[in-house]
């Protein structure tokens, strides 16, 4: 097989866990729209996640709350034209999961009608019901703990999760628990580095970490915040790629060779 046909062959859940066993780093990215996919496809992106973070950049939302199952399905299928080699990823919105029912139901929309490849959902022990159902039946599953931008309401203000002895407990035990019950990844947001590490060494599948520090199998960050517009404050875990960057791809590529290289997250971009 020629290298160039090797590097254009769809990325796959196996193709993670493979890259994890040979601890090399794969790189994540959100994208929403058909232009934007076919950049960070081409520029090398393994695994492109159709956020609902879309919610706030592309909609000008406050939060990701507002954002519906029509909204996700929609820009799945859009990025789903745009992604030839990269794995996609889609976000179930709030409330799309509540039972296990709905929760595949929905799944199903986003894979037969967005195109993607796997669903993102948060929570912890509680969605094991949720995550065995759909694994149950053939969707894969990226669980995602810390940090959980749907559940803002509840938590009263973004901030860093399992600082505290028994929140950090408390995050290992859902990691565990989300992997027995069938999901294929977990992704960490806002999570210090050292307890990250940790939860990365007592799991086998791929963990993909956004602030949680550089220990992650892989980096994910908000389109947005890389090419430096998104409005008001960046979060501390991001970094503006266009900086030093003369094109949009040429930024996404130091993006993906920063990540590739360990030198992003750097520490600055880190929560102890």
């Amino acid at each position: 097989m020629s290298a160039q046909s090797e590097h254009s062959r769809r990325i796959t859940i196996a193709t993670l866990r493979e890259m994890k066993r040979n601890e090399k780093r794969f790189v994540c990215l959100t994208a929403y729209d058909t232009a934007f996919a076919r950049i960070l496809d081409q520029a090398g992106v393994d695994l492109i996640l159709v956020g609902d973070s879309l919610g706030m950049v592309v909609q000008g939302h406050e939060t990701t709350i507002p954002v519906t199952m029509d909204d996700m399905v929609y820009h799945c299928s859009l990025a789903a034209r745009g992604a030839s080699r990269a794995m996609l990823v889609a976000d179930m919105p709030f409330l799309s999961y509540a039972t296990p029912d709905q929760a595949l139901s929905n799944a199903a929309r986003l894979m037969q009608q967005g195109g993607a490849q796997m669903v993102k959902l948060e929570g912890g022990d509680a969605q094991q019901d949720v995550v065995k159902h759909l694994s149950g039946n053939g969707v894969p599953v990226c669980a995602h703990i810390g940090l959980k931008p749907q559940s803002i309401h509840k938590m009263g203000a973004y901030r860093v999760q399992g600082r505290q002895k028994h929140a950090a407990e408390s995050m290992l035990y859902d990691a565990e628990i989300l992997q027995k019950a069938g999901a294929d990844m977990l992704l960490l947001e806002c999570v210090p580095m050292k307890l990250a590490q940790e939860i990365v060494r007592n799991v086998d599948v791929p963990v993909i970490g956004i602030g949680a520090g550089p220990y992650c199998d892989a980096q994910i960050l908000v389109l947005h915040d890389v090419l430096g517009i998104t409005p008001g404050q960046v979060p501390k875990f991001s970094q503006n790629f266009m900086q030093q960057a003369d094109s949009i791809a040429d930024a996404i590529a130091a993006y993906v060779q920063a990540v590739r290289e360990g030198s992003f997250p750097a520490p600055q971009h880190c929560f102890d």
